[in-house]
Parts: structure tokens; C-alpha cells; sequence
């Protein structure tokens, strides 16, 4: 008699299993959320809003001791944006750069070169190349130069043409002694070859000491050439040279603003007609009645100063170029308050790579001269304030000083070649 197979005992599927497991965990999950969730809101104080929460923060921070500072953040950040306002191109960017230059920025300024020639020390600090002079005496007496050359970013060429000039040396032999000079520096020192001289420049506001850097063809097309006749055709290559402003100081008359209802006169421009646009300027304008045109300088038998004067009651000052592209109209213009009309071809206007000089003046190019009134009386009155509340601000960028201070010619011609420091590679 066979026995029948055992049935086995019914066990329970894995499915329901998990399934138990899964809603077990969950119960008591829900539950400890509630425990904490009620133990937190017995036990704290709401949170404060989002806004209260930065507030404290930034009292924090500003505020030692749980103190609140005597002035409110809005106040600092208002200074802020008058100090860097819309008349740069990026005035976050600026801002930012110049801390920087201010802190990091080294010169070495070779020791080569007789000071009592043509070397170290300036000319003099006076007349219509008197930046050149500035510049020579301020790199001295700013934070910027270093002894140690293995610190420097960029090398100083210390040859001056404007004293070369001031003792009547040709053009020819200026042009030997820059030459040998330079060679001299190369052979002496190891710094030159690193880079073929793009970390080295020099200044001069003569267009004569331009010229004179011809004789070295490395000169011109490496190192930084600093000057005041920075026109695209005769050389000057924008993206690594820097535009000296020609500044004519000491200025003879205060400087000029928040004063446009003494500005009657819609144009002004007196001086030599030493080139074509001059020419043309004179003759189209120089009978209008609303334009003050001479064809030549304002006599001093006339009055004193009133060349100078007549800045003060112009609202915008012509400034043709001459013999060269440049002059020292336009800071001249800036100084007085006059809104600066340029009308010069090819010409790279002084820190144009840092300023927006269309929210301070009037760009024209040559050919404009003959629709130069009609262009004029078409910028609205407001357009002509704004212009001229910009004007003052960016006044103190055109101002040399000894010892330089923040923001005036100097620290923005060293800003701009901070900027030209960083494409250069070792």
C-alpha cells in the first residue's frame, strides 16, 4: 500500500511580505516627523524673513560688537555709483582693475643715463608738453616703482626728447641717441630679450620723440610708446600703445562747471590754421553768428585771458587737429567746462579704452565740419546737460598733480598700461 505525498505547509508570498515591511516603515517614519515637527515649533520662535535675515548679516559683518554703523550701507553704495559712474565703459570692471593695479602694478625704471642731459628727470613741468614732464617726476614719487627688477611687470625707458629738444639737438642725432641708448640697455641688461622689449616703454609728448624711436624698428613695433599724438596713421598701433594726454599746465583760470546758464555761445574755436581741417573751419564758419570762429588766436591786446574766458561761456569748444592729430584743446575743454567737439581723423582719444568719451563729448570726423552748426543745434538741451554733468566728473582724469593722487592723468595713464601688461607673454 503506498502512502500519498505530504503536502507542504502553506508559507506566506515574498510579495506580501515586503509589502508589510514597506507600510511599517512608513508608519513609523510619519510618526517620528510629527514627534520632531511638534517638539520644534513648542521649543523655537518663528524664522525671521529673508529680508531680516540679510539685514542682520550685513550688520554683522559692518557692525563690531552688535553695533550698527553710524552710516547705512545704501549711503556707501550711493558713493559708489558717482565715484564709478556710466561715463567708463564697465565701471564694475574699472573699479575692480584699478584696486588691483594699486596694489600689485611695479616699474623698474633703468638707472642708465645722466640726469643732467637727456635722462631721469623731466625738462619742466610747464607749457603744452608739460605730461611728459609729469610723468617723469610722478613715476618717482608714486607706489609703483621697484627697486628690484625680478618684481617689475614692465620696464621704464628713461630718455627724454622734450629735453633733448629744449637743448636743440637735431632730429637726426635724436634719433642716435635713442637709438644707442636702447641698444645700450639691451646689451647691458637680460631683461629686453625675454620678450623683444613688449614688456618696455617709454613717453614722450612731442610728436619729435615719436619720430625719434624710428631709428629702432624694435622700439616701434614691440614696447609701449606712450604719447600725445596717438594717430592711427603715422604709426601708433592702439591695442598696445597708450594715448598721453597733452595737458597745458598749470591751467590759467579755475576749472569750469555746474555753470551752463552763463554758456550763451553755441561754438568756439580760435588758433593757428596749421593744417587742412583749420583751414576749412575758418573759412566755412568764421562770419557765422552763432559760432565763434577766428582764424587765429585771440590777441592779448584785447584783454587778459580772454581766450581762457571764452571757454566759460561756450557750451561746445571745436577741437580741429593741427599739425599733428592731437592738442591740448580738448583737456582744455574739459578743464573750462566746455563740451569738446573733436573733429580729427584716425585720432585714438586719450584713455578711449577706459572712458566713453561720447557721454562727454561730441565725436565728428573731419568731414562733418561743413554740417558742424546744424549738428550742433540739433542736441537737445537735456542731451547737452548730461554732457556736461559728465564733463566735471571725468575733469579730474585730465589733471596732472605732484604727487599724483587717486584717479587724476597719471594713475590713468599707469591704469592703461596695467591693462597692456596682461597680454604680454613670457
Amino acid at each position: 500500500m503506498s502512502l500519498g505525498k505530504l503536502s507542504p505547509a502553506p508559507t506566506s508570498s515574498p510579495m506580501f511580505s515586503l509589502r508589510g515591511s514597506l507600510i511599517t516603515l512608513a508608519f513609523f517614519t510619519l510618526l517620528s516627523l510629527a514627534y520632531f515637527s511638534l517638539n520644534f515649533s513648542v521649543s523655537s520662535p518663528p524664522p525671521p524673513p529673508i529680508s531680516a535675515t540679510v539685514n542682520n548679516a550685513v550688520r554683522q559683518q559692518t557692525a563690531p560688537d552688535n553695533q550698527l554703523p553710524e552710516k547705512k550701507p545704501e549711503e556707501n553704495e550711493n558713493e559708489n555709483e558717482e565715484e564709478f559712474s556710466d561715463i567708463y565703459h564697465s565701471q564694475e570692471v574699472f573699479r575692480l582693475n584699478y584696486a588691483e593695479m594699486e596694489r600689485k602694478f611695479k616699474v623698474y625704471i633703468y638707472p642708465d643715463g645722466d640726469p643732467k642731459t637727456f635722462y631721469q628727470t623731466p625738462r619742466k613741468l610747464t607749457g603744452k608738453y608739460s605730461s611728459e614732464g609729469y610723468f617723469f617726476q610722478n613715476i618717482r614719487e608714486g607706489r609703483f616703482r621697484t627697486e628690484d627688477p625680478d618684481q617689475a611687470h614692465l620696464f621704464f625707458i628713461p630718455i627724454s626728447c622734450h629735453k633733448m629738444r629744449g637743448k636743440g639737438t637735431s632730429y637726426e642725432n635724436m634719433t642716435m641717441i635713442v637709438q644707442n641708448y636702447v641698444e645700450s640697455l639691451i646689451a647691458k641688461y637680460p631683461y629686453w630679450n625675454r620678450t623683444l622689449g613688449a614688456d618696455h616703454f617709454f613717453v614722450t609728448c612731442h610728436d619729435v620723440g615719436v619720430r625719434a624711436t624710428e631709428g629702432l624698428p624694435l622700439l616701434v613695433k614691440n614696447s609701449i610708446r606712450v604719447v600725445c599724438s596717438p594717430s592711427y596713421d603715422v604709426g601708433f598701433i592702439p591695442h598696445k600703445d597708450v594715448a598721453l594726454p597733452q595737458v597745458l599746465q598749470p591751467f590759467a583760470l579755475p576749472a569750469g562747471g555746474n555753470d551752463v546758464e552763463n554758456r550763451t555761445t553755441l561754438g568756439f574755436w580760435a588758433g593757428h590754421r596749421n593744417s587742412k581741417i583749420r583751414v576749412i573751419l575758418a573759412r566755412v564758419w568764421e562770419n557765422d553768428t552763432e559760432l565763434y570762429i577766428l582764424n587765429n588766436r585771440i590777441s592779448r591786446a584785447e584783454g587778459s585771458l580772454l581766450y581762457q574766458k571764452k571757454f566759460y561761456t561756450t557750451k561746445f569748444c571745436i577741437c580741429p587737429g593741427g599739425s599733428q592729430v592731437n592738442s591740448a584743446r580738448p583737456t582744455d575743454s574739459i578743464h573750462y567746462g566746455c563740451i569738446p567737439v573733436i573733429l580729427s581723423n584716425y585720432y585714438d582719444l586719450p584713455f578711449n579704452d577706459i572712458l566713453d568719451w561720447r557721454k562727454f563729448a561730441v565725436i565728428l570726423t573731419e568731414k562733418d565740419v561743413y554740417q558742424l552748426k546744424q549738428i550742433l543745434k540739433a542736441i537737445p538741451y537735456s542731451d547737452f546737460l548730461t554732457l556736461h554733468k559728465n564733463l566735471v566728473k571725468v575733469q579730474k582724469h585730465f589733471q596732472w598733480n605732484s604727487p599724483p593722487i587717486k584717479y587724476d592723468a597719471f594713475h590713468m595713464v599707469m591704469y592703461d598700461l596695467w591693462l597692456r601688461h596682461h597680454v604680454i607673454k613670457y
